[in-house]
């Protein structure tokens, strides 16, 4: 896990030192991150995702015991791969508090990507976690990547290699590398889209495997899918946003503490 306490007893704790500060800290509710509660085993992914959970749901109902039935209280988790078990585990307890929000932190889900927030919602899927109207749904389906990063073809040094003008200042890696989507050759798609993975990033440069015979050529440019945009959107302090025919419409500043 991450920050924060580890049991119930250390949470109690914690709650303990605000009760006694006299009125100048205030319990407002609980939190938690389930994300770093993930192992490389699924089975047990699943066992911790699902103890911390409840753990937090009992913390929740410890707390309300604690301040009484008039004081607002918020139980807040959700990252963008479990939000399906955030809501399956919390929102019975929140739904029977009238005076309770669950607040879900989904933040990466906004944007979504080509990388490993998709696997995951395949995984959602595979659970049947998402819904949409009442009726079972496909998240992988619908939700669509929104973040993209385009880099200019630079060298062709030698048969089955492409360098792009984009590396680790430019593009999030921490997560899988960039997927490449698109060949752009004059403004237009090229007819025959060549197969092509990125298999190395140097600091302003991406280096590309290509199938033999593959059309990239000096000057093109390349659409690129990205793995997990928490890591991508920091390098940036504005994000272009454009149309359906890629012509650029908004500007999106961004901030960042």
């Amino acid at each position: 896990g991450r920050a924060g306490a580890r049991t119930t007893a250390e949470a109690e704790a914690i709650a303990d030192a605000i009760d006694a500060t006299g009125g100048r800290l205030l319990i407002a509710g609980v939190a938690t991150y389930e994300g770093a509660a993930a192992q490389p085993d699924p089975g047990r992914t699943d066992e911790a995702v699902s103890a911390l959970l409840a753990t937090t749901a009992d913390m929740f109902l410890r707390l309300r015991a604690r301040v009484g039935g008039g004081v607002p209280l918020i139980a807040t988790a959700g990252g963008s791969v479990f939000f399906d078990k955030v809501v399956a585990a919390l929102s019975p307890v929140i739904s029977r508090d009238s005076n309770a929000t669950l607040v879900l932190r989904s933040g990466a889900i906004f944007f979504h990507d080509h990388g490993i927030y998709d696997r995951s919602l395949g995984t959602l899927d595979a659970r049947k976690g998402f819904a949409i109207g009442g009726g079972d749904a496909s998240a992988r389906n619908a939700f669509r990547p929104a973040l993209r990063v385009w880099a200019e073809v630079l060298s062709r040094p030698e048969p089955g290699l492409a360098i792009c003008g984009m590396g680790m200042r430019d593009v999030s890696f921490d997560q899988g590398f960039p997927t490449p989507l698109t060949v752009f050759r004059a403004g237009k798609p090229v007819s025959a889209q060549p197969r092509a993975e990125v298999f190395k990033l140097n600091d302003q440069h991406a280096f590309l495997s290509l199938q033999p015979g593959a059309d990239i050529a000096v000057g093109d440019v390349i659409e690129f899918g990205i793995s997990h945009p928490c890591t991508c959107l920091d390098r940036y302090r504005v994000i272009f946003g454009v149309d359906d025919t890629g012509q650029v419409r908004h500007a999106f500043p961004t901030y960042f503490g």
